[in-house]
């Protein structure tokens, strides 16, 4: 008697394979960059720094403005009611010493604030400067491509070559100093425009 052949195992020719994930995640790659960036930055501020900057953090919230319009009022309260049982004011009215508490704390809450901002604006600054390199960079990339396919399209035989003005512009590369040139030019321009406006108006 003979054996029954087991049935195959062996998948469909026509089964389509799946193909391999890939472990490239840009967006994951890029938050982790931001994040890096930021956590260095936080790094490299100093202890007085962060305590400057936790103070300017109190400052700006609306709890402190509550408690300076309490204390204010709680100091002209007691002098007034002093002065009205008879007792002798601490600081009596147009409450100098009031005055110069309030006028010195609010010196240095500027002061704390402006820290604040100033490493604010370098770390604004240092990441515009990277914005800068990374967009000079991918127009170097873009021009490049645009080189490569212009050559492919002349060398290539089942292509028609023909002459497209821009695309041979973009070859070119950008130079950011002529851009700023240029800005600047337009901007001079502008402001003689708006003189000459002005001069004619009178």
């Amino acid at each position: 008697m003979n054996a029954k052949t087991p049935p195959s195992t062996a998948p469909p020719a026509d089964t389509p394979k799946q193909s391999p994930k890939s472990d490239i995640d840009p967006i994951g790659q890029n938050i982790e960059n931001v994040a890096a960036f930021y956590l260095r930055e936080e790094r490299n501020v100093t202890r007085s720094q962060r305590i400057l900057e936790t103070i300017s953090g109190s400052v700006g919230r609306p709890f402190f403005l509550g408690a300076i319009v309490l204390f204010v009022a709680l100091w002209v309260l007691a002098n007034v009611m002093l002065h009205q049982f008879g007792f002798k004011s601490f600081d009596p009215a147009p409450f100098p010493l009031l005055q110069g508490i309030v006028g010195l704390g609010a010196f240095l809450t500027m002061i704390v604030v402006l820290i604040k901002q100033n490493r604010l604006a370098k770390l604004e600054e240092r990441r515009a400067h990277l914005e800068l390199q990374v967009n000079l960079l991918t127009e170097q990339k873009t021009t490049k491509l645009i080189n490569l396919m212009e050559e492919l399209r002349r060398d290539l035989p089942m292509i028609k070559d023909r002459h497209d003005p821009e695309a041979t512009a973009y070859q070119q590369p950008t130079n950011p100093e002529s851009v700023l040139a240029a800005l600047d030019e337009r901007l001079e321009t502008g402001e003689r425009v708006e003189e000459i406006k002005e001069n004619g108006s009178k």
